[in-house]
């Protein structure tokens, strides 16, 4: 019986630790993200205040975190993810795959919380190739990995931030600076990405 209360401690002090440690690298990864805003060239001080506080908790929303988990469980190639990219640069109708990353669970909390920020013009969530997740507008690609938007905020899964010049989107037909940062699980992991187009007077 002492041996096995024993054995059940242990296990709940290995949960603790591995939970703290845990904590302790999504803090110290938020700070680091913190440190790269406050740094940017590219960043007026009021878009790198939005950016803390606004946009970081984006990071670690459960949502994000859950929609993310599950398309990078698919094990979609990259192959795959090009053969779909390629239809949707190429759609002259609304296809399927639109609808579903615009009506998932991710695609409406991203347009709740574009709905409470009325600066925020898109937003979309990527997985860990760069591929759409979830979305408010219809992207120009599916795939994003090879643009600096996710190569800089995923980082190979180090987590990053990429702030952009004010440049016209064509998607939206509005001038705003992309705001990108990773996605962190509740592990400290970074899965994926999220990009955040602010238009700021």
């Amino acid at each position: 019986m002492k041996l096995r209360i024993l054995s059940i401690l242990s296990v709940i002090a290995m949960v603790f630790c591995l939970v703290s440690a845990a904590n302790a690298g999504t803090a110290e990864l938020l700070a680091s993200l913190t440190k790269q805003i406050d740094n940017s060239e590219h960043a007026t001080p009021e878009l790198k205040k939005f950016a803390k506080d606004k946009l970081l908790p984006l990071c670690t929303n459960a949502i994000f975190v859950k929609a993310v988990t599950e398309q990078n469980a698919k094990g979609i190639t990259l192959d795959e993810i090009k053969v779909l990219d390629d239809k949707w640069q190429h759609a002259e109708d609304f296809l399927p795959i639109h609808e579903e990353m615009l009506g998932n669970a991710c695609a409406k909390e991203i347009q709740s919380i574009a709905k409470a920020n009325t600066i925020i013009t898109e937003m979309f969530v990527m997985d860990n190739q760069g591929a759409n997740v979830g979305q408010n507008e219809i992207t120009s690609d599916y795939w994003q990995g090879d643009e600096a938007k996710w190569i800089n905020s995923f980082n190979d899964g180090k987590g990053g931030v990429d702030i952009s010049e004010p440049k016209l989107d064509k998607s939206t037909s509005k001038i705003d600076q992309k705001v990108s940062l990773p996605i962190i699980d509740a592990s400290g992991k970074v899965i994926g990405a999220v990009c955040v187009g602010v238009t700021l007077d």
